[in-house]
């Protein structure tokens, strides 16, 4: 689908799809206005009829308006003015978007732009719009015999309501095409079942990466590599499973030379069983998208890539299965991890955290400026946050307010959460430096805890992405979202020179 933004008056396009946005208080914005008045007040009309309620994403088609002059309207409903926040914003695309491919529309032209977000600039409505159309659109059905009627929808073009904006608006709408080009990538490897999305996938994911685009290079570790490394906690997770563990390494230079990258280390766990410690069947599926922090990581390379970003940016992606078996390794075995601390297995449940810190370790030759972590970590943020904040644990205060900041200029947020001192206590260990548990209570934080203790030569920032990533439970509901690429994005935007 083509997107594109420009300044086009309302009553002048007749004959293509006009997408336009009317208030639950029968209100309308301003194109609508001007539709009304060419249609001699038919849609005032319509609307204190109430033929129309106008709740936040509901559409309305109309066609032949005005003795035939406008071909086809898609009333969308935006609900009550004065609420409308940025994930409203979104609702109220979406429905607009489905309405277009529900009536096979070809061409579009969408005025939601000019409707107001709390106090958000023009350009964001711009970079929503966009993001949020290719999300709407999106469909992983490479394992279907019989797929869905193809999308007719082929173009849409986005209202510029004030020309002072058009830089600033084809700006943001070049940051949506990367961003939702790097959600689409992160959602499919996300999708895409274990059998096939293994370790050497990914691997062989990121060497197609670098293929595409001269500004990434790529580097695949194989387990004798880590072997000489002494990656004792990587490997221990990879020991019981008959595939193969990765460390990939990416890096995309886009800054100047002399400049420190930033370090993305995402957890790529491309199945999880818990291991010895086995999950019951029904906690089992969805354990596919225990990768969806790598799948971050690949996708927020590639919009680096689309946007040419003039910035260093180094990603490091541990892939490893877990899994159960005489091989691999059991509840209280301990570890030794590449910075040489050694690790009491509680739960071999608990591999995410043991397959990052090696990796953490391995990024302190880049010199990082920064380093942040991406993974499905633990349940208890789904408890504590539930699906719409990421978690965010970090020893430095700047960074943490940086991510915190990009959240929500991307509509993609996180909430911070303690690392304090106390709950360190929590992973102490009789017989090694630390446990890789510290119980039920606080269970994201002593994962962070954890973490943190691989984390001393640098700036660090942890995401726990268990509850955002993916939707892992129930049958028809579970999908991959792509986040945090968005946020991801917004930062390295944010530190770009």
């Amino acid at each position: 689908m083509k997107i594109s933004v420009e300044a086009i008056q309302p009553e002048k396009q007749t004959k293509h799809c006009l997408v336009i946005g009317v208030y639950s208080n029968q209100a309308l914005t301003g194109s609508a206005k001007a539709i009304d008045k060419q249609c001699g007040g038919y849609l005032t009309k319509l609307l204190k009829n109430g033929a129309f309620d106008a709740k936040a994403g509901e559409t309305l088609p109309l066609y032949h308006l005005a003795n035939g002059e406008f071909e086809h309207l898609l009333l969308v409903g935006c609900g009550e003015a004065d609420k409308i926040t940025p994930m409203v914003f979104r609702k109220i695309v979406t429905g607009a978007i489905k309405g277009l491919v529900s009536s096979k529309t070809a061409k579009a032209i969408c005025y939601l732009s000019e409707v107001t977000v709390g106090k958000e600039t023009l350009a964001f409505n711009v970079r929503q719009i966009t993001e949020t159309a290719f999300e709407a659109i999106y469909r992983f059905e490479q394992f279907k015999s019989k797929k869905s009627d193809s999308i007719a929808l082929k173009e849409l073009i986005i209202h510029l309501s004030d020309e002072s904006e058009k830089a600033a608006c084809k700006k943001a709408l070049n940051e949506g095409l990367a961003i939702a080009a790097g959600v689409a990538y992160t959602k499919d490897l996300g999708n895409m079942p274990s059998n096939i999305c293994t370790p050497t996938y990914l691997a062989k994911e990121a060497e197609a990466l670098a293929k595409a685009y001269p500004s990434i290079k790529v580097n695949v570790l194989e387990e004798k590599d880590m072997q000489k490394l002494g990656m004792g906690a990587l490997l221990g997770v990879s020991q019981g499973s008959d595939e193969p563990a990765k460390l990939i390494c990416l890096e995309y230079q886009g800054g100047n030379k002399k400049t420190a990258p930033i370090a993305l280390i995402g957890k790529g766990v491309t199945f999880d069983t818990g291991g010895n410690s086995i999950k019951p069947a029904d906690s089992m599926v969805g354990m596919k998208y225990d990768m969806c922090g790598a799948a971050s990581v690949l996708g927020t390379m590639k919009a680096l890539a689309e946007l040419k970003l003039a910035i260093n940016v180094v990603g490091v992606i541990p892939a490893v299965e877990n899994m159960p078996g005489g091989k691999a390794y059991k509840p209280e075995d301990i570890l030794t991890s590449m910075s040489g601390k050694t690790i009491e297995v509680i739960s071999t449940d608990a591999e995410g955290r043991l397959a990052l810190c090696d990796a953490m370790t391995y990024a302190e030759r880049y010199k990082p400026a920064s380093v942040i972590t991406i993974a499905t970590l633990t349940g208890a943020v789904v408890i504590g946050l539930g699906f719409h904040a990421t978690g965010l644990l970090s020893n430095h205060e700047p960074l943490a307010k940086s991510l915190l900041k990009a959240g929500l200029a991307s509509n993609d947020r996180a909430w911070q959460l303690p690392l304090w001192e106390e709950y360190q206590e929590q992973i102490k260990s009789p017989f090694a430096d630390m446990a890789n548990t510290g119980g039920r209570t606080a269970g994201t934080i002593t994962a962070g805890c954890f973490l943190s203790r691989f984390a001393e030569n640098y700036h660090w920032a942890h995401l726990d992405v268990a509850g955002t990533a993916a939707m892992m439970m129930g049958t028809n509901e579970r999908k991959a979202t792509g986040r945090p690429v968005p946020m991801l994005v917004q930062y390295l935007i944010d530190h770009a020179t």
